[in-house]
């Protein structure tokens, strides 16, 4: 198998995962069915959009290449079909979203590497990559997006973006330290959910009473 057809598999792998979840987000929202597809195909699709704007890959290959946006519509209308049977939305949606932010930050990290953007600014489009998606379905259910909150979210991702540019700095970037990379990222966002580490949030104090303003 040829690494550009293992990245093509990673990255419809990844918009089938994000389109899962964003689908997934969407039913628990009770949205109908092309609700459902939209939102699904948002999440799958936006982050990828981004990244190739970003990298001069015009048209985006989520408009150039027609497997991706059939493998997210019809993944979202598969969880839509199947959603009886999926116990636990959140925790469904929650497990699909850390697998998407996985595959997507090594897929973003490494086209942007390829496309001789510097290792710096492969992480940021790597991170925003993974990011993107997660937004998009967040905003279209009508939450506050995940990486604005004080979870471990955006921080996996960029974290396992300089794990992917060192890999391909010493020439590691094959198949296997590549799959530990998306690994690393997965099992953070989780070990983070499940432990509910979170960032830094400012302290709120209360105004002191009898202040005055000038």
């Amino acid at each position: 198998m040829t690494t550009s057809t293992a990245l093509l598999l990673a990255d419809l792998t990844g918009v089938a995962v994000f389109a899962a979840s964003g689908a997934s987000a969407a039913v628990a929202k009770r949205l109908d069915l092309f609700g459902v597809v939209f939102v699904g195909v948002v999440a799958a699709l936006g982050g990828g959009i981004f990244r190739d704007l970003v990298i001069d890959e015009v048209p985006p290959l989520a408009f150039a290449d027609w497997r991706y946006a059939v493998t997210a519509a019809v993944t979202a209308a598969a969880v839509f079909r199947l959603h009886p049977q999926l116990a636990r939305l959140r925790t469904t949606v929650l497990v699909l979203d850390a697998a998407g932010l996985a595959l997507f930050t090594v897929t973003g990290t490494l086209k942007a590497l390829d496309a001789h953007v510097p290792a710096v600014g492969a992480c940021m489009i790597g991170m925003l990559t993974a990011i993107g998606g997660g937004l998009g379905r967040d905003l279209l259910t009508g939450e506050i997006p995940v990486v604005l909150r004080s979870e471990i979210y955006a921080v996996a991702a960029l974290a396992g973006s300089v794990v992917v540019a060192l890999l391909s700095t010493y020439g590691h970037a094959t198949a296997l330290p590549l799959t530990g990379a998306a690994v690393f990222v997965f099992g953070l966002r989780l070990i983070a959910l499940r432990r509910r580490w979170s960032a830094p949030v400012p302290t709120l104090r209360p105004p002191r009473t009898g202040t005055r303003w000038p």
